[in-house]
């Protein structure tokens, strides 16, 4: 689960969330937003409650700046791989911008190897818009070094915003992407429960091994019962097969 699904309820009970989700049967979560708990007391949490972070998301601004070093250090204290960069500023919304950010993440993804951590980045539909006649976030696949630099696909996000087949991201880069976010468009382009809506999973999943994927995090940005979402789609992902 990535717990941006649960803010509202973490916003209340952190802890009291994070024993509902192991409840249902969830066994890792990507940290999205601590609600004023610092990474030791959420390690405390997750550790009290069976579950395990294997991810933080953290702004590009920190990443890429002197927050790092720290920025780090909580990712490891919290039990995760990998810093994930959410998104990127939207100055940075051009190929001269994007090619600024593969620099950066280059830069970010040696410290944080020397760490014995990965930096990801995380798309948004914008991510996936032709200008000049690149994909700009082709530009990053292209431009960052797959040992220091890899990606948490949103599989929502991606096919919103026109990108090729998920499944042709993976074996046309394989090993890049070790954690995807698992979230299913309904009819109108609206979000929904995964196994609701329209997303062929199974197909994606096909061949998420050879993109080298090592995590899938459900995710939905606006559910209307947060909990009830998380069942169904654990639920329909418990039965998948691919």
């Amino acid at each position: 689960m990535h717990l941006y699904t649960m803010r509202d309820p973490l916003a209340r009970d952190f802890e009291g969330t994070l024993e509902k989700l192991a409840a249902i049967g969830y066994a890792t979560v990507g940290v999205s937003g601590r609600h004023g708990h610092s990474a030791a007391d959420i390690r405390r949490m997750l550790d009290a409650t069976g579950l395990k972070a294997v991810l933080e998301h953290v702004a590009y601004e920190t990443v890429t700046g002197s927050g790092l070093p720290q920025a780090l250090e909580d990712v490891r204290t919290l039990g995760g791989k990998w810093i994930v960069v959410p998104s990127l500023p939207s100055s940075l919304l051009s190929p001269a911008g994007y090619r600024e950010a593969a620099r950066k993440l280059n830069q970010a993804g040696l410290t944080a190897r020397d760490a014995g951590l990965k930096v990801l980045f995380h798309n948004h539909e914008p991510d996936h818009r032709t200008v000049n006649g690149q994909m700009l976030y082709d530009i990053l696949l292209a431009e960052t070094d797959p040992h220091l630099v890899g990606f948490e696909l949103d599989l929502y996000w991606a096919a919103k915003g026109g990108a090729k087949d998920p499944a042709d991201y993976f074996n046309e880069n394989r090993h890049r992407f070790p954690a995807l976010h698992v979230k299913d468009m309904a009819p109108d382009g609206d979000f929904a429960d995964v196994g609701a809506g329209v997303l062929d999973f199974p197909h994606m999943f096909a061949s998420a091994r050879r993109g080298g994927v090592k995590q899938w995090l459900v995710e939905h940005d606006r559910p209307a019962d947060p909990f009830a979402s998380a069942r169904t789609s654990y639920e329909y992902l418990q039965d998948v097969r691919f």
